[in-house]
C-alpha cells in the first residue's frame, strides 16, 4: 500500500515565492503573428551556486554542484524558447504542442497544469499535444536527464501569463477602462459594472498581424490554485478504459504489420537469404527484404510475420561483440580501471570494488514505428525523445533532404531512456524504402531484450582514507562498457564546451559523468572519475545513467565507515553531509521510517541519500533476508530477499503535481529493487540469454513492498528540480545497505541474484519464438 504525505502541513506552509525566492516576476515574450491569439516566450537559463561545506575536512565543490547536466540542457534550450508558443482558440480552449516526449512520466499533465494556472483556465480547457520534429528548435527538443520540467516550467508559464495579460488588455481597451480594473477567472474576463467576456470571444481581437514584444507578470505562488496540488493524469480515464492510443495502436493507411528475422549475434548482418521464395509464399506474406541487420517480413498480420520468421534460412555475418560473456567483459573492465591517486599512508584505509551486471533498457511497450517512404519523401511515426536527430539521420540514410522527411512524435508506453535512440524508426524507414510500401514495424519482446539497448556492465572501485574521526580522502573510479551518447547530448556538449565547469580533453561520457555525479559528503579530497572500454554492445542512457551504480557503491562504503567510526549510519551521515536539504530529507526519513527500531534477526533497515537534478531525496527501506523468504518458491524464477517497507522523502524544489511526483518516486523505487536484487542480463557468446520479461525479473507484485510512503518536503525553490530519475539511486543504495546489515555481508556483485539463472533460455534462432497458445497458463 502506498501512502503520499506532504510534510509538514502542506496547506499552510508559506510558499517559497513568498519567502523571497521568486514572488512576482516580470517576464518578456511575444505576441506572434497569427489569426487567433498565439504567444511565444523569451527566457534565459541560470545556474546554481556551489553549496557550502561545514565539516572539519570540507570537500571542494565538484562540477555537478556548480553546473549540472540539467543546467546544460536549459542553456541549450534557451536560444529557441521563443519559438515555443501557447495558442488560444476561439472556443476558449488552449493548445500547447510540447517539444518533449510523453512516455508515461506524466509530463503532459504537468504542462497542462502550468498552462491552466497562469492562464486562469480550467484544466479541462487545456489540451497538450506532442510536437513533430522541429529542426528550428535545435537542442530544445530533447527529452532526457529528468529535465523536461526544469527546462519548460518558466517558458510555459511565461507564454500562458502573456496570453492572459493580452486578453485583459484587449477587454480593457474594448470597455474603455484601465487594465488594472479587469480580472480573469476560469476562462472569463470580468470588468467594472458586471461586464464579462469569455476568452474565446476575445482571441481574434487579441491576435496580432505581426510579431510584437510584450511583457507580463507571473502569478505569485500564494495565488496558485492548481500548481502544487494533487491532480490525476489528464489521460488517466483513457488509460483505465483502454482508449489510450500508443504507438502500437496507431493505424496509418496501407501500413501493414512488419517484423524482422534477426541474426544470432548483436549487430550481425545478412550475407544471404537461402529460402527467399519459400518465405514469400507463406500465407499472408506480402513482402520480404534483406536489410542491414536482418530479414524484414511484411504481412497481413503480426502472427503471420512471426510464422514466417520461424522458417527463414539465412547466412549471417558476424556481430560486434561475438564471443563476449560476463566473465570476459568483467576482465576487460578490471584491466581498464584507473589507478587511485592517494596512497594509504598515515591513515586507515577502506578499499572496495563493486560489479554491476548488464541491465535491459526495454520499455514495457515493444518498440514500434510506422514508415511511409516514397522516392522523394518520407513520413515517420514513432515515440522519439530526440526527433530532430532522428529526422536528420533518417533523411541521410534515405538520401532525402531533411525537409522532405516528416517525423511525428507519438505517445510511448514507457522508455527508461530507450527512446532517446531512433534505431527502430530508422529500421522501419529502411524497410519501407526497400519494399516501396508503408510498414508498421514492431520489434518482438525477444528483439528488445537481445538486440535492443542495454545499460552497460560496469565496476566501481572506492578508496577512503580516514584518521582521527575524519575522512581525509574519497576516491571513486567508475569503469564501464562504452555508453552510446549519439542522441543529442553529445551535440550539446560540443556546442557549449566553453561554458562547462570541466576542462581537458574529456569524452562525451566523461563530461556527462562529471556533470551528473558528485559526493554529498565532506570527505576531504574527493575525486570521482570515469573510464570506458570500447565494446560495441548496443548501450544507452538507461534511467539515471551512472547514478544508481555510483551511489550504491558510495553508500555501502559510507555504512562501512560508520561502523569503523562506531557510529550509527544515520548519525554518521548527519555529521558529514554538505547539503542542508539532504540533511532535512534524511532526518524526515529517519523519523517517518522509525530508524533504529528493533527488528527480527535476518531483517534490517537501510538508508541512503542522493542529490541530483537540483533535487534532494532520502530513502529508508526494510528488507527480509530470512531463509523462509529468500527460498520461497517462485515458478521459473529465483525469489531471494524481499523489501517489505520503503519511505521516500523528496525535496523537489517546487512541486508541480504531488500525485505525479509520488508516482515518479514509487517507479524509481521499483527500478531500484530490480537492479539491486533480481534484474540483469546474462551474456553468453555475445548475446543476452534473457529473451522476454518472463526471463528478466523486474520487480513483480510478489516482490514489491506492501508498505510504501512518499513524503514531499515543503518547497525550497521557486522552480522544480528534475524528478523522473531522482529516486532510483538512493533506493538502490538503501536496499543494498539493508541487505548488508541483515546478512552481515556487504554485497559486491549486483543484482544479488545474478549468479542464479532461473529460466531455460530461448534459442537464438528463430530470433522471435512462435507465439504461445497457452499464455494464461504462464501468468503469475
Amino acid at each position: 500500500m502506498a501512502e503520499h504525505r506532504r510534510s509538514p502541513d502542506e496547506s499552510t506552509q508559506q510558499p517559497a515565492g513568498e519567502r523571497g525566492l521568486l514572488g512576482r516576476r516580470r517576464v518578456l515574450g511575444y505576441i506572434l503573428a497569427a489569426p487567433t491569439l498565439a504567444v511565444g516566450v523569451s527566457w534565459i537559463a541560470g545556474s546554481a551556486d556551489p553549496r557550502p561545506a561545514d565539516a572539519a575536512v570540507p570537500s571542494l565543490p565538484q562540477p555537478e554542484e556548480i553546473f549540472d547536466l540539467g543546467d546544460l540542457q536549459k542553456l541549450a534550450a534557451a536560444p529557441t524558447s521563443g519559438l515555443i508558443s501557447v495558442e488560444l482558440k476561439t472556443d476558449g480552449t488552449a493548445y500547447f504542442a510540447v517539444p518533449r516526449a510523453e512516455v508515461g512520466q506524466g509530463m503532459t499533465t504537468a504542462i497542462a497544469m502550468i498552462v491552466a494556472e497562469e492562464l486562469d483556465l480550467p484544466m479541462d480547457k487545456v489540451t497538450i499535444g506532442l510536437a513533430d520534429a522541429r529542426p528550428e528548435l535545435l537542442m530544445n527538443q530533447l527529452t532526457g536527464g529528468s529535465n523536461s520540467m526544469r527546462s519548460m516550467y518558466l517558458p510555459v508559464r511565461t507564454a500562458a501569463a502573456i496570453t492572459r495579460q493580452r486578453l485583459v488588455e484587449t477587454a480593457a481597451a474594448h470597455w474603455g477602462v484601465s487594465a488594472g480594473k479587469v480580472t480573469t477567472r476560469k476562462g472569463v474576463v470580468s470588468g467594472p459594472s458586471g461586464r464579462t467576456a469569455t476568452y474565446g470571444s476575445l482571441t481574434r481581437a487579441a491576435a496580432s498581424s505581426r510579431t510584437i514584444k510584450v511583457s507580463a507578470e507571473l502569478k505569485p505562488q500564494s495565488e496558485f490554485s492548481i500548481l502544487g496540488r494533487p491532480h490525476n493524469r489528464v489521460d488517466a480515464h483513457d488509460i483505465v478504459t483502454g482508449r489510450k492510443q500508443f504507438g502500437t495502436d496507431l493505424q496509418v493507411a496501407n501500413a501493414k504489420p512488419t517484423m524482422v528475422a534477426r541474426p544470432p549475434t548483436i549487430n550481425g548482418t545478412v550475407k544471404s537469404v537461402n529460402n527467399l521464395a519459400a518465405v514469400r509464399a507463406m500465407p499472408g506474406i506480402t513482402d520480404v527484404a534483406a536489410i542491414t541487420h536482418g530479414v524484414a517480413i511484411r504481412g497481413e498480420t503480426f502472427g503471420q510475420c512471426i510464422d514466417a520468421i520461424q522458417v527463414v534460412d539465412a547466412t549471417w555475418g558476424p556481430g560486434t561483440v561475438d564471443g563476449e560473456s560476463d566473465a570476459t567483459v568483467l576482465a576487460k573492465l578490471r584491466a581498464a580501471q584507473l589507478p587511485m591517486a592517494v596512497p594509504p599512508l598515515l591513515s586507515n584505509t577502506i578499499d572496495a570494488e563493486f560489479v554491476f551486471a548488464f541491465a535491459s533498457n526495454s520499455p514495457l511497450e515493444p518498440d514500434c514505428a510506422i514508415a511511409d517512404v516514397t522516392p522523394d519523401s518520407a513520413e515517420i511515426w514513432a515515440s522519439l525523445k530526440v526527433p530532430i536527430v532522428a529526422q536528420e539521420d533518417i533523411a541521410k540514410r534515405l538520401g532525402l533532404p531533411v525537409d522532405e522527411v516528416k517525423v511525428h512524435v507519438i505517445q510511448g508506453g514507457g522508455s527508461f531512456g530507450r527512446h532517446l535512440f531512433h534505431d527502430v524508426a530508422a529500421e522501419a524507414a529502411e524497410i519501407s524504402q526497400k519494399m516501396g510500401k508503408p510498414v508498421k514495424l514492431s520489434w518482438s519482446r525477444t528483439d528488445n531484450f537481445r538486440q535492443g539497448r542495454v545499460h552497460p556492465m560496469c565496476t566501481s572501485r572506492v578508496r577512503v582514507n580516514y584518521l582521527a574521526g575524519n575522512v581525509l580522502s574519497y576516491e571513486q573510479r567508475h569503469t564501464s562498457v562504452e555508453t552510446d551518447f549519439g542522441h543529442g547530448l553529445g551535440e550539446m556538449i560540443t556546442a557549449f564546451a566553453a561554458d562547462l565547469p570541466v576542462s581537458g580533453n574529456l569524452s562525451f561520457a566523461e563530461t556527462i559523468f562529471a556533470l551528473s555525479q558528485s559526493s554529498p559528503y565532506n570527505f576531504g579530497v574527493t575525486t570521482q572519475l570515469l573510464n570506458e572500454i570500447p565494446l560495441k554492445f548496443n548501450t544507452g542512457s538507461m534511467r539515471n545513467i551512472y547514478s544508481p551504480n555510483v551511489v550504491c557503491a558510495e553508500e555501502l562504503v559510507v555504512d562501512r565507515l560508520a561502523a569503523k567510526f562506531g557510529q550509527d549510519p544515520v548519525r554518521f551521515r548527519r555529521n558529514f553531509l554538505k547539503d542542508k536539504r539532504l540533511l532535512a530529507v534524511l532526518n524526515k526519513a529517519a523519523e517517518v521510517g522509525r530508524w533504529g527500531k528493533a527488528m527480527p534477526k535476518g531483517t534490517a533497515q537501510g538508508v541512503a541519500v542522493h542529490a541530483e537534478y537540483r533535487g534532494a531525496v532520502a530513502t529508508l527501506v526494510e528488507i527480509d533476508c530470512r531463509p523462509e523468504t529468500v527460498n520461497r518458491p517462485i515458478r521459473d524464477g529465483v525469489s531471494g530477499p524481499r523489501v517489505t517497507k520503503a519511505v521516500i522523502v523528496v525535496d523537489p524544489g517546487f512541486c508541480i503535481n504531488p500525485r505525479g511526483l509520488e508516482a515518479q518516486m514509487i517507479g524509481g523505487l521499483q527500478d531500484a529493487i530490480a537492479l539491486a536484487l533480481t534484474s540483469s542480463l546474462h551474456i553468453k557468446n555475445g548475446m543476452p540469454l534473457e529473451g522476454s520479461w518472463d526471463n528478466y525479473f523486474y520487480t513483480r507484485q510478489w516482490n514489491t513492498p506492501p508498505d510504501v510512503q512518499v513524503v514531499i518536503m515543503p518547497n525550497t525553490s521557486d522552480s522544480p528540480s528534475g524528478a523522473g530519475e531522482l529516486a532510483v539511486a538512493p533506493a538502490f543504495a538503501a536496499v543494498a545497505c539493508a541487505y548488508a546489515r541483515a546478512t552481515g555481508t556487504m554485497p559486491t556483485y549486483f543484482p544479488i541474484n545474478h549468479g542464479k539463472l532461473g529460466f531455460e533460455p530461448l534459442p537464438l534462432e528463430p530470433s522471435t519464438p512462435q507465439s504461445p497458445t497457452d499464455g494464461l497458463d504462464h501468468t503469475f
